[in-house]
């Protein structure tokens, strides 16, 4: 495969306004798109924008295992998860120990000769694995793969530097998830609220009872039939508007 090229600015403005501009359609795509095309996107990009990268994919941590969330269009699934299975690679290293890992030529690599034999199988010769911080996780790499020896030694600044971007990038979209999650957790709990409120009212009117009382009342239920007492609530408002509704039928 031809080595991939990129034009060169005409001075340092003009770089560093490239670099802003990447930063913010970056943030753009994460609060627009969310994580996972957001990584896919990474991915692809940096096949395009770092030479000699012809394949790429993003590993993280999660549930106290590795996996990969993205990869660029084409990469051989197996290249990542031979890594995993096995528990060494390039990737692994990178994400475990937060150093960037480079093999110029895997034909001739001694640390990781289960994962050196499929990787060669595949036509992969090169491989960079750089470390991503990102919060929140303990081990993230972003993994790039030439078919050439030693084809990514040109652009390993480049790599860095695409590498810090992605990492920013995935920072900006996990925090932006997170606030989603939170938003939906007050949601939820502010409906709870609500239907425990409605029953204790009830039971209130029902009974003739305080409001303390009729709560605990409700509490002893919940434990007795092992029930939350937001579904008993439900349960007795769902109840007690059916009655109502055949009341005035």
């Amino acid at each position: 495969m031809t080595p991939q090229t990129t034009g060169h600015g005409t001075g340092t403005d003009r770089n560093t306004d490239t670099d802003t501009d990447a930063d913010t359609l970056d943030h753009a795509m994460a609060r627009a798109q969310g994580l996972d095309t957001l990584l896919r996107d990474l991915t692809d990009r940096a096949v395009q924008q770092v030479p000699g990268a012809d394949a790429c994919s993003v590993t993280v941590r999660r549930a106290d295992r590795l996996m990969t969330l993205a990869g660029s269009t084409g990469l051989p699934g197996g290249l990542d998860l031979r890594q995993y299975e096995n528990g060494s690679g390039p990737c692994v290293d990178a994400a475990e120990t937060g150093s960037a890992q480079y093999s110029p030529d895997l034909a001739a690599e001694a640390r990781w000769p289960a994962y050196t034999e499929y990787a060669l199988a595949t036509g992969v010769r090169c491989v960079l694995a750089l470390p991503l911080a990102v919060e929140g996780e303990t081990g993230a790499a972003l993994n790039l793969y030439g078919l050439r020896p030693d084809s990514l030694a040109p652009a390993l600044d480049t790599a860095r530097a695409f590498a810090q971007r992605a990492g920013d990038a995935v920072n900006e979209a996990l925090r932006i998830e997170r606030e989603q999650a939170s938003a939906a957790d007050v949601r939820t709990a502010l409906l709870s609220r609500s239907v425990i409120d409605q029953a204790v009212g009830m039971l209130m009117a029902r009974e003739r009872i305080d409001a303390h009382r009729a709560l605990e009342r409700l509490r002893r239920v919940s434990q007795d039939r092992n029930v939350k007492l937001r579904d008993l609530c439900a349960q007795v408002v769902a109840r007690a508007s059916g009655g109502a509704s055949h009341g005035r039928k």
